[in-house]
C-alpha cells in the first residue's frame, strides 16, 4: 500500500476522503476540531507538493436528505483559518458547481465538497456515484481512518479507478494500532466501557487472546454477569450476545470485571444514588459508573503497564457524580510515564477532551467502529482498497 510519501502530486490535483464528522452545536458552530487538525499534515503535505486538493467528508446521518444542521459550511470556516488559505465550498459533491470548481482549481488551492452522505448513492457503494467522484482528480487519497470500516463509495469505490494512496493520518493510525496488537511492550493492559456489548464483542475476544488484562466498565460487563448468573431481574440479553458471553471464561486471571458499582434509578437522578456490590443491583437500579474499589483495582493493574489501550468510559461520564471513576482511571493511565497510551472512540475522546487529558496520551484515535474492527479483524475495508 503506497502512502502520499510514495507518489508526485505536482501538477495533480488529489481527491482527499478526510472524516470531518465533528460535533456541532445548535448554533452549528464546532465544539471540536480534534478530527480537522488531525488531517492537517495530510493536506499540507499535499498542498507543498504543488498539487491541487479537493477534499470531501460525511457529516451525521442524513440519509440523503439535505438537512441545513449537517452541511459542511463550519467546516470550511474552520479549515481555512487552521491553513491560513481560503477553502472553496461547493454547493454539493457532485454537479455542475462541483465539477466547474475542481476543474478551476489550482495547485496550491483547496475545496471542499458538501456532504458526501446528502447521496444514498455514498452509503450503498453506488459505482456511478464512486466513477462521477473519481472524475474530479488524477490522484486518491484516504486518510478517514474513523470511515474506513465502511463499505462506502468513497471509502471502497473510488480506488477502483484512480492512483490511489494512504494519507498520513490513516498511516499513523495503523502503524499504532499494529503495533499495539501484533507487537505490544507487555503487560498490556485493555480497558473497555461504554453501553453496548454488541459493538465490541469481537474486540473483546481479540483483546482476551492479545492483552495481559482486559479490564470492565461502563455497561458492558451487566451482560457478563447476567449470563453467568451473578447479577439477577435485569432485562435478558440478545441471543446473539448471550452466545458470545458463554464463551468468555469468566475464571480466567486476565479477566476483571467489577466488584462494585455506583447505581440510581436513572442517569438524572439527583436524590437516589449509592455504592453497592456489582452482584447487588435491583431490578429498578442501573449502573452509572464502577465503583470506587474497582477503580483501586485497576489502578494499581494500570500502574505496572507497559501497553494501555481504551475504548469506551467507566461510567456516564456526563454527569460529574458518574464521571468520578474515568477520572481516576484517566489519572492512573497518564502518571504511568512507561506506558504507551492509546484510546478511541467518540465517546472515550469526548471524556478525554472534557476533563483535559486527551493530550497527555500518546495517541488518541480519530475513529471508534474502526479502531474497534482493526483490532478485531487486524484490516478494514478501506485499507485493503488501497492495497
Amino acid at each position: 500500500m503506497k502512502t502520499i510519501k510514495d507518489i508526485d502530486v505536482k501538477g495533480k490535483k488529489v481527491l482527499v476522503r478526510c472524516d470531518f464528522n465533528v460535533p456541532l452545536s445548535e448554533h452549528l458552530e464546532i465544539k471540536d476540531d480534534y478530527r480537522i487538525r488531525q488531517t492537517l499534515p495530510t493536506i499540507n503535505h499535499l498542498l507543498s507538493g504543488g498539487s491541487a486538493v479537493i477534499l470531501m467528508s460525511h457529516l451525521g446521518d442524513p440519509k440523503g436528505i439535505r438537512k441545513k444542521d449537517m452541511k459542511l459550511g463550519p467546516v470550511a470556516k474552520r479549515l481555512s483559518e487552521l491553513l491560513k488559505i481560503e477553502v472553496a465550498m461547493a454547493k454539493d459533491c457532485l454537479g455542475k458547481d462541483a465539477e466547474n470548481m475542481a476543474k478551476e482549481l489550482k495547485p496550491g488551492q483547496v475545496l471542499l465538497l458538501e456532504n458526501l452522505r446528502f447521496h444514498n448513492e455514498e452509503v450503498t457503494n453506488d459505482e456511478e456515484f464512486a466513477k462521477k467522484l473519481a472524475s474530479l482528480a488524477d490522484i486518491y487519497v484516504n486518510d478517514a481512518f474513523g470511515a474506513s470500516h465502511r463499505y462506502h463509495a468513497s471509502i471502497v469505490g473510488i480506488p477502483k479507478y484512480l492512483p490511489s494512496a494512504a494519507g498520513l493520518l490513516l498511516e499513523k493510525e495503523m502503524e499504532v494500532l499494529s503495533k499495539v496488537m501484533q507487537n505490544p511492550k507487555r503487560p498490556l493492559v485493555a480497558l473497555i466501557g461504554g453501553v453496548k456489548i454488541s459493538t465490541k464483542i469481537k474486540a473483546i475476544e481479540k483483546l482476551l487472546e492479545t492483552a495481559d488484562h482486559v479490564l470492565f466498565g461502563g455497561r458492558i460487563f451487566e451482560p457478563i454477569l447476567q449470563v453467568k448468573g451473578i447479577m439477577v431481574g435485569k432485562p435478558w440479553p440478545l441471543e446473539e450476545i448471550v452466545e458470545a458471553v458463554e464463551k468468555i471464561d469468566i475464571t480466567d486471571p486476565k479477566i476483571h470485571l467489577p466488584v462494585d458499582a455506583v447505581v440510581s434509578f436513572s442517569r438524572d437522578e439527583d436524590e437516589y444514588m449509592r455504592k453497592t456490590a456489582s452482584g447487588s443491583v435491583r431490578s429498578e437500579e442501573d449502573i452509572f459508573d464502577i465503583g470506587p474499589e474497582t477503580s483501586e483495582l485497576y489502578s494499581n493493574l494500570i500502574k505496572e503497564a507497559k501497553t494501555v489501550i481504551w475504548s469506551g468510559p467507566m461510567g456516564y461520564f456526563e454527569k460529574k457524580p458518574f464521571a468520578n471513576s474515568s477520572r481516576a482511571i484517566a489519572e492512573a493511565i497518564v502518571r504511568n510515564k512507561e506506558a504507551l497510551k492509546v484510546a478511541g472512540g467518540g465517546d472515550t475522546v469526548a471524556f478525554l477532551t472534557e476533563y483535559g487529558f486527551r493530550e497527555r496520551f500518546d495517541h488518541v484515535s480519530t475513529g471508534g467502529g474502526a479502531m474497534l474492527e482493526f483490532i478485531s479483524e487486524g484490516r478494514l475495508p478501506g485499507i485493503e482498497a488501497l492495497s
